[in-house]
């Protein structure tokens, strides 16, 4: 799902003003010696309390820990400390921003945050979660701890931990399992935040009515791609009667403490059979789009298990601070994921009781709700007493930053699949050992949260789609708009069943390819969403799929890093004949002439995607903000497929009354153009010749204090360079608007060859493994990352055992 993203996803990881200014006066006074001394120890012999045996750990040239155990807790207790080596003071951040616990050490800029997340209950969730896993899952799950907990102590009693904890005065708690869990939550928040739709078209309704307003509910073009073929998407049926809003709800305070999850957040994969392949085994290919930060939002990790009883050999990635594998492959099958955004989150207007605020009203009756009351921790201040206030629906969000002693009589309250039990790590954890299809799909039964498209592909030659995770049945509804909660009309009768979830098994056209389309045509049973990303980049993949026979794993590198534009494509055929009837400067005529030359490629080199992209941004804000307003544009959701197809139909002669009022197309296309080549001028010279996309449009994984500190740029933030790509290409390079900078990408890319595992698969981290500024891993892989290239994973002992080896000995 996409939303609106007025505040980085990760606000949480900014520090506080006096950290900054202490790591200033680290880098000026000379306190190198000081940093460097954190830095993990990567090669000789530790002491690790609890190992059963030694575990030796191999880092590569990239950095990645290759863990060879014999036992399985050995295992993953190793592979807590390693991780903890690299990642502890991200993997910590983390599970304050979870629990809301932030302003505990950073302070009182915190507050809005830690309210926001402690009303969503991630941190309760987790560890009613961590109770349903499995005896077998906990033993996973505890000695991951217990090797995060081993590092703790040990950089601790040196005095080496990550300089952060230093700066900002405090020191890590031990890790629980409770921690990890509460890592899941929060992902399944950033991958599953269609809340905020809701809320844009509440108050969309709200501001200019519910004719207006249904011009601009999510769409998906009659002709879109869907992932399972055969099934084309057909035209949506009329909109129900939009349920009443009851008295307008104050949402002000909400919006200003909410973290919103990223708009852009998305992902490519596909699997292909060996009948498209040379080698005649398949091939899989996955990039999941996440917010592009320093450091690294995944972590590379290869776990072997050498036990007399079990074998394991996995390698790829997973967020730091969880056990397992997330996305990879071992020596029997490979799998990625994309987000299918089902709507999973609706709001609930609840009606309390005037004479007790913690009553609320439900089919004629006042129910009590549930209060848990708590103070916050403010690092030099005063704990601030606050209060989640739990209806049958879940937490009132709407008062995050209100006051106790003023309730209004209406708030919103948010049910959510993400506050239920669920076992997604224990899921990962048998997806690592599956060997063949059936024991893979039996593994994502447990996958509960965040519903995710699996691509599967086996050496046996199988490939294989699942929907997995939990998504409701609706009584009534659709989930794009809050709705009465009082009357029972609209509640949860249940959830789609595991074997009615979307799925295909060898497809006859021989691959499958998902990016966040929508999944099956509306012939499905089930009700998914009616919000899905555009069709533009799962047409690129299947064009170039369905184009040759003979696919090579290069051809599937190449595919990742294309950059074809297939949004410009489509609709510059509507936007550029009302050009050629106007005036316009040379300086416009330049702009027009590099359009209809373009090649459609988002090119950094090409002048054309500048022109393009800035038009894009003005004719959005000319059709929408006179009527919304710019805070409300700000929060428009599911804006590419509405505009696309209102530009589409007005064109065909039906313009909406949102064109109309802006003057129709021909003047809309006309003004937006004029105002985007005026920018373009004013950031390039008025020579659209010299244009090129690349100057404006860069990327540069930023840390957070380099992001805040300017002067600590140079010593935290990785390098800019230009790039190609945007929000629309399969190579996702998508930026803001604001600015031309990459704020959104895909930091991880892996191509697996199940005909050659270990000599001819790859993948890329950018923009590195370490979270440590002075590590030789710590952006050693941004610039393979912006020229589309990925390197040799080493899955081979005979490769990585070539690499700097550690000992862990009991």
């Amino acid at each position: 799902m996409r939303a609106p993203a007025r505040r980085p996803a990760r606000r949480w990881l900014r520090h506080s003003v006096l950290a900054l200014v202490a790591l200033l006066l680290m880098a000026a006074g000379g306190s190198y010696s000081f940093a460097r001394r954190s830095l993990p120890q990567v090669s000789g012999s530790l002491r690790l309390a609890g190992l059963n045996a030694a575990v030796t750990v191999y880092r590569d040239e990239w950095g990645v820990p290759h863990i060879e155990a014999q036992t399985r807790s050995d295992l993953f207790r190793a592979q807590g400390y390693v991780t903890a080596q690299d990642r502890l003071w991200e993997m910590d951040l983390s599970r304050r921003a979870a629990a809301g616990r932030l302003s505990e050490v950073m302070g009182a800029s915190q507050l809005g945050t830690d309210k926001f997340f402690r009303a969503l209950l991630l941190k309760q969730s987790a560890e009613l979660s961590v109770q349903s896993y499995s005896p077998w899952a906990m033993e996973a799950l505890n000695a991951f701890s217990a090797g995060v907990n081993a590092f703790i102590a040990d950089a601790t009693a040196a005095s080496k931990l990550p300089v952060e904890f230093t700066l900002l005065g405090y020191k890590p708690e031990p890790w629980t399992a409770g921690d990890s869990a509460a890592i899941g939550k929060l992902m399944a928040y950033d991958l599953g935040g269609n809340w905020t739709g809701e809320v844009y078209r509440y108050l969309l309704r709200q501001k200019v009515g519910d004719d207006l307003a249904k011009q601009l509910w999510p769409t998906y073009p009659d002709n879109g791609i869907t992932i399972l073929k055969g099934t084309a998407a057909a035209t949506a049926p009329a909109l129900a009667e939009l349920p009443p809003m009851g008295s307008p709800v104050d949402l002000s305070g909400l919006l200003a403490a909410a973290v919103y999850p990223d708009e852009f957040a998305g992902s490519n994969n596909w699997a292909v059979s060996g009948k498209l392949t040379a080698t005649g085994k398949p091939l899989l290919a996955n990039d999941p789009h996440l917010g592009l930060r320093t450091p690294a939002i995944w972590y590379q990790t290869h776990l072997v298990l050498n036990s007399a009883d079990e074998k394991l050999n996995v390698i790829g990635v997973t967020f730091p601070g969880a056990p397992g594998i997330v996305i990879g492959h071992n020596d029997k099958v490979a799998w990625g994921v994309t987000n299918t955004g089902p709507d999973v989150q609706d709001l609930y207007i609840e009606r309390r009781n005037p004479a007790n605020p913690y009553q609320f009203e439900y089919q004629g009756n006042w129910e009590d709700a549930k209060v848990y009351k708590d103070a916050i921790k403010v690092k030099g201040a005063a704990d601030v007493p606050f209060e989640v206030v739990v209806t049958r629906h879940g937490p009132i969000i709407s008062e995050v930053a209100g006051s106790e002693k003023s309730r209004p009589q209406e708030a919103l309250a948010m049910k959510w699949t993400a506050h239920m039990p669920t076992t997604e790590l224990e899921a990962i954890l048998m997806l690592d050992k599956a060997t063949n299809w059936t024991e893979f799909r039996n593994g994502l039964r447990k996958f509960l949260v965040p519903t995710q498209n699996f691509v599967f592909a086996g050496v046996d030659g199988t490939i294989a789609y699942h929907a997995a995770g939990i998504v409701p049945v609706r009584a009534q509804g659709d989930g794009t708009v809050p709705v009465p909660g009082q009357t029972g009309t609209y509640e949860w009768t249940g959830f789609i069943p595991f074997d009615e979830m979307p799925e295909v098994v060898n497809p006859a056209d021989g691959y499958i390819a998902t990016a966040n389309n929508k999944v099956m045509g509306d012939a499905y049973p089930h009700f998914l969403t009616t919000s899905w990303a555009e069709p533009y980049r799962a047409t690129r993949i299947s064009q170039v799929l369905q184009s040759k026979t003979g696919l090579t794993a290069d051809d599937m590198r190449i595919l990742q890093g294309d950059f074809a534009n297939l949004q410009a494509q489509t609709v510059l055929p509507v936007l550029l004949p009302p050009l050629e009837k106007a005036s316009l400067s040379g300086v416009e005529q330049g702009a027009l002439a590099l359009l209809k030359g373009w090649n459609h490629v988002d090119a950094a080199d090409s002048g054309a995607p500048l022109v393009y992209h800035l038009w894009r941004k003005h004719l959005d804000e000319k059709l929408y903000v006179p009527l919304m307003d710019q805070e409300l544009y700000k929060q428009m959701d599911d804006k590419g497929n509405v505009t696309d197809e209102m530009l589409l139909r007005a064109a065909a002669g039906s313009e909406s009354d949102w064109v109309k009022k802006a003057g129709g197309l021909s003047q809309l296309a006309v003004d937006s153009f004029r105002s985007a080549v005026a920018e373009a001028a004013s950031l390039q010279g008025k020579e659209p010749q010299q244009w090129a996309w690349g100057r404006y449009h860069q990327i540069g994984p930023v840390h957070p204090i380099g992001g805040a500190v300017k002067p600590l740029g140079w010593l935290l933030n990785t390098k800019q360079y230009p790039v190609g790509g945007s929000n629309v290409t399969v190579a996702a390079m998508s930026f803001k608007g604001t600015d031309g900078a990459v704020t959104n990408s895909a930091p991880w890319r892996q191509v697996v060859d199940l005909g050659d595992l270990a000599g001819n698969s790859r993948d890329v981290l950018t923009p590195g493994q370490s979270g440590h500024f002075l590590s030789p891993w710590y952006a050693s892989q941004e610039q393979l990352h912006v020229n589309g290239q990925l390197h040799p994973q080493l899955f081979a002992p005979s490769a990585y055992q070539q690499g700097l080896k550690l000992v862990l000995q009991p």
